[in-house]
């Protein structure tokens, strides 16, 4: 017992055979994130505000649309899985429902899809569509899952040094490094069909910044349909090839080729920017034992933009 730190001493416990068992303060506590009071109350009223401008529901319910989907960002703000919110011990002074669904309820209401027009209401609240003109990234980040996990919907692709299981968000991030654009899919899934898809969101006159796996004729002539300019990495002895180019992709090679350095580190943003993001405590982050399945995945990943783009609101008010 000597043995132990002072302070600590008094946190020691003894077990059945009358021995020491050492249960330091740090272990014994609940894991907790920080969520400002500006940045919450903030969060709350663009709720508030969202749900009101939904259509009438045909039945009045017990529990309404915006107590139902803050509950849901109180959890994802904390890392907490779902039945978390339903708990009267998780929440604090900050927010605390006087009454509180069941947790059967409260997962049936999430997964109603008016819950998650009103979850993409409050995403499109703080990440706008950008202005015509400027810039915006390309680019994908991997969420793998662990090999032995039974979601059948988590399949293998391709990471970063090898293979993985697991899903890939492809985001659009503007030029004041909000995610304005984005989708979920499996790791198996090819970056330029997603961006495909992607660039319908892109304003007339952007300029696309991407990475080498999205050098393809047909995403050049997607971009030129969009009035944008896709600039991405070309390939080795890209434009030299005997098959017909497209004259958008041989523009954009040399533009490329003409200040390669610079878009180098000017395409580097978006890492900045997917840094930034898991950066504070309630970010995106890996994803955790309880966020399985494309469903429960989605509705994880399109809150977790959110409370980045509250940050950083309010980064900008405190400024």
């Amino acid at each position: 017992m000597n043995n132990f730190p002072r302070r600590e001493r008094a946190r020691a416990l003894t077990n059945r055979n009358g021995c020491y068992a050492y249960a330091p303060k740090s272990i014994c506590k609940e894991r907790s994130v920080n969520v400002s009071s500006q940045g919450w109350r903030t969060l709350y009223s663009v709720i508030k505000r969202q749900a009101r401008a939904l259509p009438r529901p045909r039945r009045r319910f017990a529990y309404s649309d915006a107590l139902i989907c803050a509950m849901f960002f109180w959890a994802v703000w904390h890392d907490r899985p779902q039945c978390w919110a339903c708990r009267r011990d998780s929440y604090s002074g900050l927010f605390r429902p006087r009454k509180r669904p069941s947790v059967s309820e409260f997962n049936r209401r999430i997964r109603s899809p008016r819950l998650a027009s009103l979850l993409e209401g409050v995403f499109r609240a703080f990440a706008p569509q950008p202005a015509a003109g400027g810039w915006c990234w390309l680019d994908a980040r991997p969420l793998p899952v662990g090999p032995c996990s039974k979601d059948h919907a988590a399949r293998a692709g391709r990471v970063y040094g090898g293979f993985a299981r697991g899903y890939r968000v492809h985001a659009l991030v503007a030029e004041n490094d909000a995610v304005f654009a984005w989708k979920l899919t499996g790791l198996n899934a090819a970056e330029p069909d997603v961006a495909l898809e992607l660039l319908a969101h892109v304003a007339p006159g952007s300029t696309v910044l991407s990475d080498g796996v999205n050098d393809s004729a047909r995403l050049y002539a997607a971009a030129e349909r969009r009035q944008a300019t896709l600039l991405a990495r070309p390939r080795r002895n890209a434009g030299q090839g005997h098959c017909p180019q497209s004259a958008a992709r041989l523009r954009s090679i040399a533009r490329w080729n003409a200040a390669p350095r610079e878009y180098t580190i000017r395409r580097a943003q978006v890492d900045r920017v997917f840094g930034w993001q898991s950066s504070f405590g309630g970010g995106p982050s890996p994803l955790p034992a309880w966020v399985r399945t494309p469903e429960r995945v989605h509705r994880w990943v399109a809150a977790k933009p959110t409370i980045y783009h509250v940050r950083r609101h309010e980064k900008r008010c405190s400024a």
